[in-house]
This record gives structure tokens, C-alpha cells and sequence, in this order.
């Protein structure tokens, strides 16, 4: 009787817990917009100076990479890696966007930038999940649970009881 009602409070935690992944997605989307505005900027206005000294962006990254010195060399660096960045937000904000409601907590978890998981899970405000889509996450995570923790249960009440049995052959 209590390993019913410690299954059904873990049941519930888990829906608890799934309900939020939507809304972690939401807030993540929102991060990954603002990190994509700033980026933007910063990218743009290495284009203009690339372009004011007659040279592509992938020019003026290889020359600054090829410096000398090393503070230039260290900034050519830095902003290759800004520029990939970049592209790799918007290819994932682009991705979120078409995908459907449920897809995206996939898409998320699939290209998932870690600085912006990280900022996000740190602000991260828990939500009710009122969508459909937080309902059946909710649904899936305390069923998944609730039979996940009713088959291990029956699984060790098996092995002990066959080890009980193994226990009778040999005395």
C-alpha cells in the first residue's frame, strides 16, 4: 500500500517535470532571439569594416587570424567563431520555428547551444502548463514513470522471489 501511494507521488513529480520542458523550450526561444539580435550586430558591424577596407568577411577573418600579433590574431579567431555561431542560432531558431510544438522541445535538445541552456536554466520560472502541448508532456512523463516504476517493481519481486526459490533447491 505505501509502495503505491511513493509510486503515484513519483508519478506525479515526473509529470510534474515533463509539463516544463515546453516552457523551458519557450524561455530558451526567447534567449535564443535576443543572443541572435546581439550577435547580429556585432557581425554586421565586421562587415562594414571589412567592406570599408575592400575585403569579404571570410578575408578580413583570415587576415586578422594570420596576424603576428597575437591580440589580433586572438580577436580573427574570436570573431570566426562568433560568425559560426551565428549561423548556428539562426539554422536553430529557423528549425524551432518550423517545427510543430512538440518537435521543438526536440529540436531544442538536439542543437541545444550550451551557454544559452545554461542562462536559461538559471532564470528559469516554471509555468503551467496550459498548452496541449504541456498537458500531454505532463501525461507522458507520469505515465512513463507510473509504468516504468511498476515494471521495475515487478521485476525485482521476481528476482526474489526466484532467489527464494533458488534458496529452497539448496537447503
Amino acid at each position: 500500500m505505501i509502495a503505491r501511494a511513493v509510486m503515484l507521488l513519483v508519478a506525479l513529480a515526473g509529470g510534474a517535470t515533463t509539463s516544463q520542458l515546453p516552457e523551458f523550450a519557450q524561455q530558451y526561444r526567447q534567449r535564443l532571439g535576443g543572443a541572435i539580435d546581439a550577435l547580429t550586430l556585432v557581425v554586421e558591424e565586421f562587415r562594414q569594416d571589412a567592406r570599408a577596407n575592400g575585403l569579404s568577411v571570410s578575408e578580413a577573418v583570415t587576415m586578422l587570424s594570420s596576424a603576428s600579433d597575437g591580440l589580433v590574431r586572438a580577436q580573427g579567431e574570436r570573431m570566426g567563431r562568433t560568425i559560426a555561431r551565428l549561423d548556428r542560432l539562426e539554422r536553430q531558431r529557423r528549425e524551432m520555428l518550423e517545427a510543430g510544438p512538440f518537435a521543438r522541445v526536440a529540436v531544442m535538445a538536439r542543437s541545444l547551444d550550451p551557454a544559452l541552456a545554461e542562462a536559461t536554466l538559471g532564470d528559469f520560472e516554471p509555468g503551467v502548463p496550459v498548452t496541449s502541448e504541456g498537458a500531454v508532456m505532463a501525461g507522458g512523463g507520469f505515465l512513463g514513470v507510473l509504468f516504468g516504476g511498476g515494471l521495475i517493481g515487478r521485476l525485482a519481486r521476481r528476482r526474489r522471489r526466484a532467489r527464494a526459490g533458488d534458496n529452497e533447491w539448496t537447503h
